[in-house]
């Protein structure tokens, strides 16, 4: 009887296992594609680092501020101002989605702060520089 008992557990054992090991090979491969949708290498990691400090990934902000693409200012700043002014809480409106388009709009600045800024020089060069 303890011998089918051991086999029962190592057989469960083994299924568990190859379940984790699917279920780890998905995860990381779910990890990748949504690196390489983020732009990949350092574009990548700044793009998660913006969504993690904001809170909100940069499609919920456009979708939010009701704009397409990040170059559409005006229609950012126009929509950011109307939503903020329409959810004033003076005129009854509500405080949650003013700092939803609050967090929106800060997301959105991030992503083209990151775009504009240039690759910081190494830490020779700075050193060199501050000595001039």
């Amino acid at each position: 009887m303890a011998k089918y008992l051991i086999q029962i557990v190592i057989l469960g054992t083994r299924v568990v296992g190859k379940a984790f090991a699917r279920a780890l090979r998905q995860e990381i491969a779910a990890s990748q594609e949504a690196a390489r949708r983020a732009g990949g290498g350092t574009r990548g990691a700044q793009h998660v680092a913006a969504n993690c400090k904001t809170g909100i990934s940069l499609e919920e902000a456009l979708r939010i501020l009701n704009v397409e693409r990040l170059d559409q200012t005006e229609a950012i700043e126009r929509n950011y101002k109307y939503l903020m002014e329409v959810n004033d809480r003076s005129k009854g409106g509500s405080f949650y989605i003013q700092s939803k388009v609050v967090r929106a709009k800060e997301r959105i600045d991030e992503e083209l702060k990151n775009q504009t800024v240039p690759p910081k020089a190494s830490s020779t060069h700075e050193d060199n520089a501050r000595q001039l």
